[in-house]
């Protein structure tokens, strides 16, 4: 099965790990960018763009035209996938969560007919009924109930 990955950048290292899993299984995996370019068109680390983008301004535009691009970016890579897995770990206090950029690339996926997976339970959060509305398969960590 082909699978994109999707989830906080803050997760890229777990990602890392999933994909390599995932491919010992037999999937394609594919991550969100690993890297964007900086203000004078220099490539950084994702990591270090999400450091920079989280004390960013609304004209800062550089910052908010990279964000562009990785989404749509990521948006081709699901459009490819059969399936995506939401890596929904715990952050900020939150048991599984997933933040409004995953939780558009989940609306992506649904209106894609994609497969859509949690890694974890859904999260309490204000937005539950549209990640319950999307049917994910909740997987428990278990990769082998990806199908």
């Amino acid at each position: 099965m082909k699978i994109t990955l999707c989830g906080s950048i803050a997760f890229y290292s777990e990602m890392l790990s999933t994909k390599e899993n995932l491919e010992k299984i037999g999937h394609k995996v594919e991550l969100p960018p690993k890297e964007v370019k900086d203000k004078e068109g220099n490539p950084i680390s994702v990591e270090d763009y999400y450091q920079i983008r989280k004390n960013s301004k609304e004209d800062d535009r550089w910052v908010w035209d990279r964000k562009k691009e990785a989404m749509l970016e990521h948006f081709d890579k699901i459009k490819w996938a059969d399936a995506i897995l939401v890596l929904n770990y715990d952050k900020k206090n939150i048991r599984g969560y997933i933040g409004s950029n995953t939780l558009i690339e989940m609306g992506l996926a649904l209106f894609l007919n994609k497969k859509i997976y949690l890694l974890n339970s859904v999260p309490d959060l204000p937005y539950k009924e549209e990640i319950l509305g999307v049917r994910p398969v909740i997987i428990h960590g278990n990769l082998n109930k990806i199908r």
